[in-house]
């Protein structure tokens, strides 16, 4: 299956500090990858680059065979248009109704005329279970329904590519369970490919096709999710399985405790 997003040794940092050190990654047509890993692992840093927000000091970044590094804004514009986004913790417009935030992407990228925008948005609103829903404001609406909200507007133009920042966050188990229902959905009903950024190992491992887990801005291992669970490779099995220590420590690196009391340590 020929891949959609292609990273090739891909080093990206902010000045003398290195976030992301040669980063390999492909992400197939039609699949659904996670991209897991602790907070400050450089996960959501792999989005924007893939969104052309940020630019790799070396190394490959290739969406559907463009390099993003090399597009002038007109093309970079172009191929974002063909990206659908869902923020972390849906970043939707307060003062605008549910109907008018999903139309937004719609109004802002095309010129069609507002009765077939009507009817767009309340077929993506539909999908997501919402279409009743389409006068409210955003403060009228659960959590959980918002990031649904938020999930039609990222599909509202139909992208080949979806990307989504924690998309689980903050959620209850039960709307956790139906975004995480409606991602794999969707997907596979707009033959789109997914990019899922989560701290959440269940949801993630139950509709991803594959799975890439960051330390320390380098991928330390990936796989399919039955290869992550039985993996034997230490920080996976201490991020999979929860546990508090590991080889990312609990404490934070530094004096033991007897040295910053200023007591011997007893051999």
């Amino acid at each position: 299956m020929p891949n959609l997003v292609d990273i090739r040794d891909l080093h990206f940092g902010y000045n003398e500090r290195p976030i992301l050190s040669g980063l390999n990654m492909q992400f197939p047509k039609g699949g659904v990858i996670a991209v897991m890993g602790g907070s400050g692992s450089g996960k959501t840093t792999v989005l924007r680059l893939i969104g052309g927000q940020i630019r790799a000091q070396s190394g490959s970044l290739a969406v559907d065979g463009q390099e993003v590094s090399g597009l002038n804004v007109a093309d970079l514009y172009a191929m974002r248009r063909r990206m659908g986004m869902l923020f972390q913790h849906g970043a939707l417009f307060t003062d605008l109704t549910v109907f008018d935030n999903v139309a937004f992407p719609i109004r802002e990228n095309t010129r069609l005329p507002e009765t077939m925008i009507h009817d767009l948005v309340l077929m993506k609103l539909q999908a997501v279970g919402l279409s009743n829903a389409a006068a409210l404001k955003p403060a009228e609406i659960s959590g959980g329904m918002a990031r649904r909200v938020a999930l039609a507007r990222a599909i509202a133009l139909d992208p080949q590519l979806i990307m989504y920042d924690e998309p689980f966050a903050g959620l209850d188990p039960i709307s956790m369970g139906v975004t995480a229902n409606l991602i794999r959905k969707l997907n596979d009903a707009l033959g789109s490919t997914s990019v899922v950024v989560s701290h959440d190992v269940h949801e993630s491992f139950s509709i991803a096709d594959y799975v890439y887990f960051l330390s320390q801005g380098k991928i330390v291992a990936h796989g399919t999710p039955t290869q992550m669970r039985e993996s034997d490779d230490p920080y996976v099995k201490q991020f999979v399985n929860a546990e508090p220590d590991g080889p990312v420590p609990f404490h934070y690196p530094g004096k033991t405790i007897a040295e910053q009391l200023g007591m011997k340590a007893r051999g």
